[in-house]
């Protein structure tokens, strides 16, 4: 009886090939006072960067596809190499205008599509 060659194994590792990723944010303040525009927002979420990273987190290309002034939630667009940086400074941020604030990330997704409704809100 001839013997059989040794099995093979081969460990495949596949990474995500999106190039950018997707985050629905909302931004939870401690009072009722004056509530960021759009290009505030936007300096907010560079200055988490630049907090938490340095002059390198805050070159990190971020984009706010989308921003609603009367609930202070976005949608971001980040290079994917960039998303545990941009994750973990908006979740880091304790503070706009001196006063206390949170970032809760509601959503991500490599898929912008994906953001577009969520199971959990679905009403029948």
């Amino acid at each position: 009886r001839a013997e059989l060659p040794p099995a093979e194994f081969e460990r495949r590792v596949l990474r995500s090939a999106a190039r950018h990723h997707y985050l629905r944010v909302r931004l939870e303040l401690a009072d009722g006072g004056a509530r960021p525009n759009a290009a505030q927002f936007k300096q907010l979420v560079v200055s988490a960067l630049r907090e938490l990273h340095g002059e390198v987190g805050a070159a990190l290309p971020v984009d706010v596809l989308t921003y609603e002034e009367k609930t202070l939630s976005a949608i971001l667009r980040v290079i994917s190499s960039g998303l545990v940086k941009l994750w973990s400074a908006l979740t880091l941020l304790g503070f706009y205008q001196n006063r206390r604030c949170a970032f809760r990330v509601l959503q991500t997704s490599p898929f912008l599509l994906a953001l577009s409704g969520n199971s959990r809100e679905l009403v029948l």
